[in-house]
């Protein structure tokens, strides 16, 4: 064990894998149904554990990412199933989600509408948190939606998610979605699309294209969403967008052109401004 341990261990640092300690950990879990901090220098191997552990150093070597290799992936609290059809969730994304959850606690009954949900991640993990409220996740690709909808019966919250496969380019979508909303939140795409190719291998080989691709400015599905928006939130409604590094300052102008209020603009960890918050302004009385 000591020996294939380090082995593996090496092998990923080569590659300048981070966390290449880690990661041998985590397939180690894998491949014998345990957590990762059961596994130990010592531990013993069967020839068929030591096998699929073999098959998942292989396909990490090659830059698929661990969480991809593995079908699933940890995010806030909750275990979210993962594969190609969907982005996976970065830990940037629980800051949105930690902001959220400060606005809706205060909601009675809050209804929520993720644009763009893919794993679900996003607004399972908000139903979760929140029993009394419910949703609508609404993602162009159906391969997307068929995880969310595992992931949302997995966690016990299907029944208060409803799964819309739609397009917010469309000029239907507002009227698809069938309700408004006291908060809607996005990670759109936001990569310009000359940019794409520059990006690391385990993001433009194994995320979806669709969730990456954000139009020659990287501020199309911004612009829509915030053309949209007014319509599909109730007054005083919220909208959390995630945005990319240096963005954020231009989404929140599109967004107060469009009469929404910026309420702030949150830090990731890194320091990059990676949430952006705003609320609708309440519709005047005309006969006032």
């Amino acid at each position: 064990m000591t020996d294939f341990f380090s082995q593996i261990i090496r092998k990923l640092a080569a590659e300048k894998i981070e966390n290449p300690r880690l990661e041998a950990r985590l397939m180690m879990a894998e491949a014998l149904h345990c957590r990762p901090e059961e596994i130990y220098q010592d531990i013993k191997l069967t020839q068929e554990e030591q096998a699929k552990v073999e098959a998942m150093l292989d396909e990490r070597l090659r830059h698929k990412p661990l969480d991809k290799i593995l079908g699933h992936r940890e995010f806030y609290k909750y275990d979210f199933i993962v594969n190609e059809d969907v982005l996976s969730p970065r830990l940037d994304t629980e800051i949105l989600v930690e902001e959220a959850l400060e606005i809706l606690k205060n909601i009675p009954k809050p209804k929520i509408l993720d644009l763009g949900c893919g794993s679900g991640c996003i607004i399972e993990t908000l139903l979760k948190e929140l029993p009394a409220a419910s949703g609508c996740a609404a993602d162009i690709s159906d391969k997307a939606l068929a995880v969310a909808k595992q992931n949302a019966e997995n966690l016990g919250v299907n029944d208060r998610l409803r799964l819309l496969n739609a397009d917010w380019f469309a000029d239907d979508f507002v009227a698809a979605t069938g309700e408004t909303f006291d908060m809607i939140v996005s990670n759109p795409p936001y990569i310009p699309s000359a940019d794409i190719e520059t990006l690391d291998t385990e993001v433009k080989n194994y995320d979806p294209l669709t969730a990456l691709d954000g139009g020659k400015s990287g501020y199309d599905s911004y612009e829509r969403i915030a053309q949209i928006a007014p319509e599909m939130l109730q007054n005083s409604g919220y909208i959390l967008l995630e945005a990319g590094y240096g963005q954020a300052e231009k989404i929140a102008d599109i967004y107060i052109k469009q009469g929404f209020k910026l309420l702030k603009i949150v830090d990731d960890l890194a320091g990059i401004e990676r949430c952006v918050i705003l609320q609708k302004a309440v519709a005047e009385n005309k006969n006032n």
